[in-house]
């Protein structure tokens, strides 16, 4: 019952994102400052809390006529090998990502882009492979 309010939430919450994000949208003709950008926010978040909420509504119900296929679906969300083959490709986009976005720094700085550009996406990276440094020494002393 919790789970369904929760729904219920993010739903409306995004319903009201959306339209207060249009609404801004369309009132104010020339936007000044945090507004040229907000609305625009609001409106992403707003459809990204409906479609999630949605999704999860639409999947109760679909599950709440068929116990059978719900009890397959739980089955195969805690299966071992399934989270071995999510993890195992979750690994592979982080590797993948580590020299893709290396590659993207260099070709930034080398285009000359702007210096507040660069320090961001240098930050973000460092700050991805210092979690994951971290993680891997945590998991390390646990194992």
């Amino acid at each position: 019952m919790k789970k369904r309010g929760v729904i219920w939430f993010c739903t409306g919450v995004g319903i009201g994102l959306l339209l207060g994000g249009l609404l801004i949208l369309r009132t104010l003709p020339e936007p000044q400052g945090v507004f040229q950008v907000l609305p625009y926010l609001m409106i992403g978040l707003g459809c990204g809390l409906f479609g999630h909420g949605l999704g999860d509504t639409v999947q109760q119900r679909t599950l709440k006529s068929s116990p059978e296929i719900a009890r397959q679906l739980e089955i195969e969300q805690i299966d071992e090998r399934n989270l071995a083959i999510a993890n195992g490709a979750k690994a592979r986009g982080f590797d993948r990502m580590t020299f893709v976005f290396g590659a993207l720094m260099l070709c930034f700085a080398l285009m000359q882009v702007e210096l507040a550009a660069v320090l961001l996406l240098v930050a973000a990276y460092l700050y991805v492979e210092g979690y994951a440094l971290y993680s891997r020494l945590k998991l390390e002393k646990e194992m």
